[in-house]
Order: structure tokens, then sequence, then C-alpha cells
């Protein structure tokens, strides 16, 4: 789901070596990818106050999960906490979007969740994205996801890569759809979304399937 949304190999510490069905948790610090117009990073300090700014877009609000209202302080949290130690786990791995040439900070992508295959599950994880109202239109957000889940494919190794939006979202459906996820449902009353309970389009993409 669009949320508070490259290169790096190393395990952490002392993982034991990895089983036929997992993998060692990798430390995504400091992975970068670029794409013909962008540069993906990880957000840091200096994208606070940007960050700040965007999110007061009542588009965000509406369609994502974060904060409402959005204050300095969750940008703050949002940068210390949810994007350092996700890529630090190798949980989430969470890209600003810069432009190439500028440097400005168009808005964020990243993979969610993201979890090794199991006796249970394959290797999988969640894209999200969002976009400054400035910088919609461009395609900016289709190049970005596509780039990064090329990465979670042939670098992380995902055999699926899930995304949800809140049904009415036709703006991150088209990007989905653009990438070559197949929706594949609707999952009524899924969740709560701002005190409301509302429902949610499901779509996936396998490898072979990107656009």
């Amino acid at each position: 789901m669009s949320s508070e949304t490259v290169r790096t190999d190393a395990a952490r510490g002392d993982t034991p070596q990895a089983g036929p069905e997992q993998s060692p948790a990798r430390d995504l610090t400091g992975t970068a990818l670029t794409t013909g117009r962008l540069v993906l990073c990880a957000p840091g300090e200096a994208d606070v106050d940007r960050l700040t700014e965007l999110c007061q877009d009542p588009a965000i609000g509406a369609w994502t999960t974060v904060p409402s209202p959005y204050t300095r302080a969750d940008a703050e949290h949002f940068v210390r906490e949810i994007v350092a130690g996700g890529m630090a786990g190798g949980t989430d791995a969470v890209f600003a979007l810069r432009h190439a040439t500028t440097g400005e900070l168009l808005g964020m992508v990243g993979l969610h969740g993201i979890a090794a295959r199991s006796d249970r599950r394959t290797a999988h994880a969640e894209l999200g994205y969002w976009m400054a109202p400035q910088a919609r239109g461009h395609g900016y957000i289709t190049e970005a996801a596509r780039a990064v889940c090329r990465w979670g494919f042939e670098e992380l190794g995902l055999e699926r890569i899930d995304w949800m939006a809140f049904v009415g979202n036709d703006g991150s459906r088209r990007v989905a759809e653009k990438v070559g996820f197949t929706l594949e449902g609707t999952q009524r009353r899924r969740h709560v979304q701002k005190g409301r309970v509302v429902a949610t389009w499901i779509g996936s993409l396998l490898p072979g399937e990107l656009r």
C-alpha cells in the first residue's frame, strides 16, 4: 500500500548459513539506484523539512497511511527510526526519489515487509509509493517503481511483490498496471483509514512480468 515508504550484499553479523528456504538478513544501508531521470536513495536528516512540507498534501493524507496532520516530528521519526531501522534490518527498503539533475526530492518508493522464502511462503515484499503534487503526471513514480521491483527480483531474490491501495485510488492503480501488476481482487472492509473502514485493491507482480 502506498505508504511512508542500491546495492549492498553484506550479511548481518553472525547470521547462520542460509538453508534452501531462507536467506541471511541483509543490511541495505547505503543502497542506491539510478534510472534515466532519477536517483533513488534513503531519505536523510536533510530531507526532514521537505518531507514535512510534502506530506501536508491532502491526497497523500487521504490515500496513504502517513499520519495526518503530519508534523516535523513525524518526519524525523520516519527518517531516523522507520527508514534507518528497516534498511539496517533488511525488512524495508525505502528510497527518496530525487531528480538526477536538480537533486529535488519528488516522492517516496519502497519495498516493505521484505521476507525470504519459508516453508509456508515464497520470498515476497509489498510495494508502496507517493509523489509530490507538482511531480505528478511526468511518469517519475512509474519509472522508480519499475526500477525498485527489478532490483527486488534480481538482487533480493523476491518471488512475488504485492501492491495494495484503497479502492478509489485510481492514480496508484494506473502506476501499478503500467509496471505490470495484475489486479487480483478487492478485499472488502480490509483496512481502517483515518477512522473509516475501507475496501482495498490487491495486485501482484511475479518475475518475468515487469513491463
